[in-house]
């Protein structure tokens, strides 16, 4: 698109977000309430030269999204709840293989096939530990049609960089809401390291990332799910190479986690209570701290803009200061599991899963009687 203001859903933003970031693939199945973004990016890849696979499931399309990777493509796909469950054994692949790539869930209310098209943000703990094993990813939470647009290029950028699989944490909500757009005349987009003759899993670099050549360059590249030295040569049975390369792609993300992790504060500085609220919920969440404040009560708001990693130092930091905290979620407390480990205060938790929005004035009446 060019520089300027449109009107656009969060679904469509996120669409643009990844033609701007340099994405060229997109293979995916509709799901509601994701189904937007495939059908935007379907017709605008024929403005700009990109390839649109509809595949025959969610396990076909995180397939075929790693395998255009590794063809040189940034490419991406975009789910929901159900879809993204059978991902997960792609994902874990991706995770080992160091393939960076971009998944959009639009969360819809669950389990199963749930209120599918109702809102929630109950895929929290799954794009952590949705795969076996350990590994890490990034996650990002938008809260707005801007940041939908704005962290999709994020997602791909930090996907390049750190060579990872990064998923943009939408809800229903955001996704079918229309508001305001400003696409600015520059953007910055990372594009991955390339070294001719390196070995494409193993670096001596201090950050853990080694620069990632794509099939039809004339490396010797060797793409496995197993374990694997630096050349990508099968090490099952070597106790050595497992543990290095487990804890490298570990590594490649906890030492850079100040880099990589985003949040927003409001008024906490004196807070008594600080709302810990992401995504939907935090445009709830940053009305009822401003109505607060108009009567006295020293309420704030901390914003995770970064799911995974988990920002615990940041928690760490306001909970030091504040007597409680509030954690408001579309879910049963999914995160609010990880604000209790790190937490010095009292955590309490506000639940919604009836497939409803949090009002704001729900959050009003939790939070100004903890006052």
């Amino acid at each position: 698109m060019d520089p300027g203001t449109y009107y656009l859903s969060g679904n469509e933003a996120v669409a643009e977000g990844a033609i701007a970031a340099g994405c060229r693939y997109y293979g995916g199945y509709p799901i509601t309430p994701s189904s937007d973004i495939m059908e935007r990016i379907s017709v605008r890849f024929n403005e700009v030269h990109g390839v649109f696979m509809q595949m025959e499931d969610e396990i076909a399309s995180i397939c075929s999204v790693i395998g255009a990777v590794w063809a040189g493509a940034k490419a991406m796909t975009a789910t929901s709840g159900p879809g993204f469950s059978l991902m997960q054994e792609g994902i874990g692949y991706a995770a080992l293989t160091e393939t960076p790539l971009v998944i959009v869930d639009i969360q819809r209310a669950g389990p199963g096939t749930g209120q599918a098209t109702r809102v929630a943000s109950g895929d929290i703990m799954q794009a952590k530990w949705g795969s076996h094993g350990d590994y890490q990813v990034i996650a990002l939470s938008p809260w707005s049609v801007q940041e939908m647009y704005e962290l999709t290029i994020d997602a791909f950028n930090l996907a390049e960089q750190y060579r990872v699989p990064v998923f943009l944490m939408g809800e229903e909500a955001l996704g079918h809401l229309r508001e305001r757009l400003e696409v600015k005349p520059r953007i910055r987009v990372f594009d991955r390291e390339k070294k001719k003759g390196a070995p494409p899993f193993g670096t001596e670099k201090d950050d853990g990332i080694p620069p990632m050549p794509a099939f039809g360059e004339g490396e010797k590249l060797l793409v496995t799910g197993s374990t694997h030295n630096e050349r990508g040569i099968r090490k099952t049975d070597d106790p050595e190479a497992q543990a290095r390369l487990v804890a490298r792609i570990n590594n490649k993300i906890l030492k850079n986690r100040d880099k990589i992790i985003q949040t927003e504060s409001y008024f906490a500085d004196d807070a008594e209570v600080v709302i810990v609220s992401y995504g939907f919920t935090a445009r709830s969440a940053l009305f009822a701290a401003e109505e607060l404040r108009k009567e006295g009560k020293k309420v704030g708001l901390l914003r995770l803009k970064t799911l995974w990693p988990f920002a615990d130092t940041i928690v760490r930091d306001v909970s030091s200061t504040a007597k409680k905290l509030l954690v408001p979620e579309m879910n049963r407390g999914q995160l609010m599991g990880e604000v209790m480990k790190y937490a010095a205060c009292e955590v309490i938790p506000y639940y919604q899963t009836d497939g409803e929005i949090i009002h704001p004035y729900r959050i009003i009446k939790e939070a100004g009687s903890l006052v």
